[in-house]
């Protein structure tokens, strides 16, 4: 009993910090130089193919979640201050809101529905095609 203790421990063990920041700053890297590469009608942010790039390398077990895992919490933490500027900017621009705040308010919640409803027919879409294709299960798995 206790060597399985010891084998989880020892499997579960994460990097220092430094490596931890090494990791998310190299995939940075990584993704600033394969955001150029899109076409400028159709420009693509760098933090999003960062965070598409480091979803696949967790997905494909390139880089282990335990590598990243608290730098990672320590940044969603931060989350909340990073959003300060735009509440900022946002009463900066009431007048804005004043004249167009109710074509925004509908824009906004017509967008909503609209996404809501691509990312329903994606989703069933998908699991469409693991029952069909894979022939496995569409329950979720742990």
């Amino acid at each position: 009993m206790a060597d399985k203790a010891n084998t989880t421990q020892a499997e579960k063990k994460e990097a220092p910090i430094l490596v931890q920041m090494g990791i998310f700053a190299a995939v940075l890297f990584v993704s600033s130089l394969i955001s150029p590469l899109f076409p400028p009608k159709f420009p693509v942010p760098t933090p999003v193919i960062g965070l598409v790039l480091l979803y696949l390398l967790l997905t494909l077990h390139i880089i282990k979640l335990e590598w990243v895992e608290k730098f990672a919490d320590f940044m969603i933490g931060l989350i909340a201050f990073m959003f300060v500027p735009s509440g900022i900017q946002l009463t900066a621009s009431l007048d804005i809101m004043k004249a167009q705040g109710l074509q925004l308010i509908i824009a906004i919640i017509i967008s909503t529905v609209i996404l809501l409803v691509v990312v329903a027919y994606t989703t069933s879409f998908f699991i469409m095609i693991r029952t069909k294709v894979f022939h496995k299960d569409a329950t979720i798995e742990d």
